[in-house]
């Protein structure tokens, strides 16, 4: 391109800059209601005090009241631990997110008592890697079974039905396979806490898939650079391609939910005034 080099003082230049811009996207303040939240983790490599480690680095999308969804935040941490979950939760409260009905992430403890000391919302467990966890215990012929069978727990309209066909299956299972009864029975609750949210919602509140796509670019990203020289760089680099997907999303025209399904979760009643007098 006719460039013949960039200087130290050049590079300095540019970071601070993308520094700058990335901290006032991941501080900014969160206004409305975000009745649901889908966070997840992935994993970089990074040097610290010459030695080379894996981080964790945790982001949280969420959609308002409006059916629009952003990037709510994220955070860069040695481990999912639940302190870690609990700093970056309140993080995220301290910032003005409220509103909060349903959480959305893979099992994981941490992220379990995070969610109840931090907020008065459901968890719901991804669905997704519970099957997969599922199907690693029942073997190579059994998992075209199972599988089918599960499914018409999630195929149900209502949680009732849902939860009264999720029994049955565990039902059927626990003779032969006790052991797929028994993680069935633990994980009813959380597996199956979308079904009380509108039935247009549910889609997308099964499982943390609408968080793939973007782990995916950050992995692609991040896999080019192989080993990060410190935090801050993976900061600086995850958070640029946050905020490019955050203005992507603010420019598409259509809601990610539509403002009339989101209506149905609101908390404040109907107010009608009394009929006038003739």
């Amino acid at each position: 391109m006719g460039a013949t080099g960039i200087s130290k003082s050049q590079v300095s230049r540019l970071c601070k800059e993308i520094d700058e811009r990335v901290n006032a996207f991941l501080t900014r303040p969160i206004e409305g209601d975000w009745p649901y939240l889908w966070i997840d983790a992935t994993y970089d490599k990074v040097r610290q005090a010459g030695r080379i480690v894996s981080v964790a680095v945790i982001v949280a999308v969420g959609a308002n009241s409006d059916g629009r969804r952003e990037v709510l935040g994220m955070a860069v941490g040695p481990s999912e631990a639940e302190t870690f979950w609990t700093e970056f939760l309140r993080s995220l409260a301290r910032r003005g997110l409220r509103g909060l009905k349903l959480v959305i992430s893979d099992s994981h403890e941490g992220i379990k008592a995070a969610v109840a000391k931090v907020f008065c919302a459901t968890w719901q467990r991804c669905r997704v890697h519970f099957m997969r966890n599922l199907l690693a215990h029942s073997g190579k012929s059994g998992r075209r079974v199972v599988s089918a069978f599960v499914a018409t727990a999630f195929a149900q309209e209502t949680p009732d039905t849902a939860k009264t066909q999720w029994r049955q299956v565990a039902d059927q299972l626990r003779p032969k396979v006790s052991k797929l009864a028994a993680l069935m029975d633990e994980a009813e609750t959380d597996v199956l806490a979308y079904m009380s949210f509108p039935r247009e919602h549910r889609t997308k509140l099964h499982s943390t898939n609408p968080l793939e796509r973007l782990n995916g670019e950050i992995k692609r990203r991040s896999e080019v650079v192989g080993i990060f020289p410190n935090e801050d760089a993976i900061t600086r680099l995850v958070g640029a391609i946050l905020l490019e997907q955050n203005d992507e999303w603010a420019v598409q025209r259509a809601r990610y939910m539509t403002l009339e399904s989101v209506s149905q979760i609101g908390d404040d009643p109907i107010v009608t005034l009394p009929p006038m007098a003739a």
